[in-house]
């Protein structure tokens, strides 16, 4: 497909300045621009590319302001970023397929109806009682137990495992590996032995939500686990039993959430986050990478650090860690000086 810059501006609402014929047929990074690329500029530190880049035409903000010759042809939006991602998306639509049919070999329970726009890859097993949504993409080795129920134009990529009961909603996409369902930790210690606590709730995902690759879910002991509309998790994050999360919560890799853990809506969660059980983590929080959530939060907090304090606070230490050598050799000096007195 190739477009010009005046057609690409006048699908995202943006205004040309440059030669608006200039022809783009694929999407590059602004430092490894070449002709024919469309870039994007978001990221400040990246701003001086603009000057040197090789592709024929860039995103920027409307308010962008050029401080030498620009060559490229600009395309302003409000939104670089997001514009980007609306245009990928219309791309990927176009050039990604959607499957419809049963492959064999493979395994569909009786009295299970797989919608005529459906897919079924080799491999899959559907167990008795389950429910498929129109358009649903199940692809190879995807396991989906009793009672299962996956929503209109979901997609299950290939090794996708859910566990019985559990429920799917429209529009998600998991990706290879993801596990949904599986026993949440839990054991009795009587005498010395741990008892395993039978786990006999679910899982629920809500409409328009992303499962990375490798992430595991854990059903409930009672009641639900639950992922609500919107929510966004990377690769290799576990999801304890009981714990819920809110609307357009986004996490990366690596997140670890203890049980009965409530995160609000709209959170922001750095990779490699550990959350003790237990905690109300409260809307439109922002935790840093690496950080020990071990209390409760507040509305719009931003926190980091093991255990996780306010993010101001936490510059603040790091600015008094890097003076502790100055401060020992001082403290030294002060020593020396009053035995010699």
């Amino acid at each position: 497909m190739e477009f010009t810059a005046q057609q690409i501006a006048a699908l995202v609402g943006g205004t040309v300045e440059g030669d608006p014929n200039v022809k783009v047929a694929t999407f590059a990074k602004i430092e490894e621009g070449h002709p024919g690329a469309i870039s994007f500029l978001s990221n400040p530190k990246y701003t001086h590319y603009i000057y040197t880049t090789r592709s024929s035409a860039v995103l920027v903000k409307r308010d962008f302001v050029a401080e030498q010759p620009v060559t490229t042809t600009l395309i302003r939006v409000d939104d670089p970023y997001s514009t980007l991602a609306q245009l990928l998306k219309m791309v990927a639509d176009y050039v990604i397929p959607r499957h419809s049919g049963i492959e064999q070999p493979s395994f569909i329970a009786e009295g299970v109806e797989i919608p005529d726009d459906a897919y079924v890859g080799a491999f899959a097993y559907i167990a008795k009682g389950a429910k498929i949504g129109h358009g649903a993409q199940i692809f190879p080795h995807v396991y989906i137990g009793e009672n299962v129920e996956i929503g209109e134009g979901t997609t299950l990529y290939a090794g996708v495992k859910v566990y019985y009961n559990c429920k799917i909603g429209r529009n998600c996409v998991l990706h290879a590996g993801a596990v949904v369902g599986s026993d949440g930790f839990g054991f009795a210690p009587v005498d010395g032995v741990y008892h395993k606590i039978p786990q006999l709730g679910n899982v629920v995902i809500e409409d328009d939500v992303e499962i990375g690759a490798n992430t595991t879910i854990d059903r409930a002991v009672m009641g639900s686990t639950r992922i609500a509309r919107g929510v966004k998790l990377d690769n290799l994050i576990q999801v304890a039993h009981n714990v819920s999360i809110g609307e357009n919560t986004v996490m990366a890799a690596q997140v670890g959430i203890a049980g009965s853990t409530k995160i609000g809506g709209q959170c922001i969660v750095g990779g490699q986050v550990g959350f003790a059980g237990h905690l109300n983590i409260a809307d439109n929080t922002t935790i840093g990478a690496q950080a020990g959530v071990t209390a409760n939060t507040t509305p719009g907090s931003r926190i980091i650090g093991s255990p996780a304090i306010n993010a101001t606070d936490f510059a603040r230490q790091v600015v008094y860690t890097k003076k502790l050598g100055e401060l020992n050799a001082t403290v030294r000096n002060i020593e020396k000086q009053l035995k010699n007195k």
